[in-house]
């Protein structure tokens, strides 16, 4: 029974970031018509990568519908290996890269908002939609953490899978300049290349850091949760014997 309510929350997340995505790609932005597209964007990949992460997520809730009692080993082994995939891309890359797009987001938005998220931007993206791409992500991605425990990679494996992805984003980020002549995020501009450098070092020890942080998180859920399920058998087996 409980795995219904985790069902119908991650098809709503699911839908709900598929409804964001398609409410971004229908603004016609300047931005958007420039080399790389959204691409460029770290918001618009890491909407991705949720997205595909709850598709892959709701995916496996109907395999493991579809494989319960069926005694097909085959499909028991399909299964095994998506439940790897979803595992995988939450550790590596939906809790990090998510908790990092809207912690940096916020903090330099907070400091002046000029320098992230232009003033000149609310004329062509609503109010619902900056939080749909900016906050949202940190309670969905809490939410599903907290309903199912996820087995995280070896610690090595997986700070190198994250740091593999943060220096890729920021050579795409240096190659865009080089191209255009202009960097992705206005604050980029006011800063010296050696400024440029402590900074995008600086970001992917955050990574490294949520990464870690995320590992950490996930093993608290759920060994707190093993302790006071032990605790609660402990206690009916007294009163049993009472």
């Amino acid at each position: 029974m409980a795995l219904v309510p985790s069902q119908v929350l991650r098809v709503a997340i699911l839908l709900s970031y598929c409804s964001i995505l398609c409410n971004y790609k229908a603004i016609e932005m300047p931005s958007h018509q420039t080399y790389g597209g959204s691409w460029k964007f770290l918001t618009f990949i890491d909407l991705v990568i949720q997205a595909v992460f709850f598709g892959i997520c709701v995916l496996t809730d109907l395999s493991s519908l579809l494989t319960r009692g069926s005694g097909n080993q085959e499909q028991e082994r399909q299964l095994k290996k998506l439940i790897s995939l979803r595992d995988w891309m939450l550790a590596v890359l939906a809790f990090p890269v998510g908790i990092f797009v809207v912690t940096v987001f916020w903090i330099i938005y907070a400091y002046d908002r000029e320098m992230i998220y232009p003033k000149l931007l609310d004329n062509f993206i609503p109010g619902w939609l900056n939080h749909g791409m900016h906050t949202t992500v940190l309670p969905f991605i809490l939410i599903e953490m907290r309903t199912s425990h996820h087995q995280y990679p070896s610690r090595s494996s997986g700070l190198a899978a994250i740091c593999t992805f943060s220096v890729g984003y920021i050579l795409w980020v240096c190659w865009v300049h080089h191209v255009t002549g202009m960097w992705v995020y206005p604050f980029l501009e006011h800063i010296g290349p050696g400024a440029r450098i402590i900074f995008f070092g600086s970001t992917t020890i955050l990574m490294n850091f949520l990464y870690l942080l995320g590992e950490v998180l996930n093993n608290y859920i759920w060994d707190t949760q093993k302790s006071n399920y032990l605790i609660f058998s402990l206690s009916l087996t007294n009163v049993k014997l009472k």
